[in-house]
């Protein structure tokens, strides 16, 4: 009989860059729950007790919220990304009475976790 093991990305995200690259696509995907699943892979590579402490959650309560079947509120998604050190930011991609300006021409969602910043168009 062959032995199996579980696999754990976190175990192989070791970079930011790989987060990063992890991350950026659960967002370009639009689900809701990748992006939590991303989001608890992240925190698992980077120490899920110390990410929960930043976050303001308790460790059990940020396993559970991140889990596949966990459905995590909006703050606590905020928070755990507050903790890992995402940022992001949205632009219109529309011209409108109200957005004139030559930067509004593309939508973009950045979310730099190092010193380097990349957009999904």
């Amino acid at each position: 009989m062959v032995k199996t093991e579980p696999f754990d990305a976190a175990q192989y995200l070791v970079s930011p860059e790989s987060q990063e690259e992890l991350l950026n696509d659960a967002l370009a995907s639009g689900d809701a729950g990748y992006v939590a699943r991303a989001l608890g892979v992240i925190a698992r590579a980077r120490g899920m007790s110390e990410v929960s402490r930043e976050a303001g959650v308790t460790r059990e309560a940020l396993y559970r919220t991140l889990s596949e079947s966990g459905d995590p509120r909006l703050t606590t998604l905020l928070g755990v990304a507050r903790a890992l050190g995402a940022r992001s930011r949205l632009t219109s991609g529309r011209r409108s009475s109200i957005l004139r300006s030559r930067r509004a021409t593309a939508t973009a969602l950045t979310v730099p976790m190092t010193n380097k910043s990349k957009s999904l168009v």
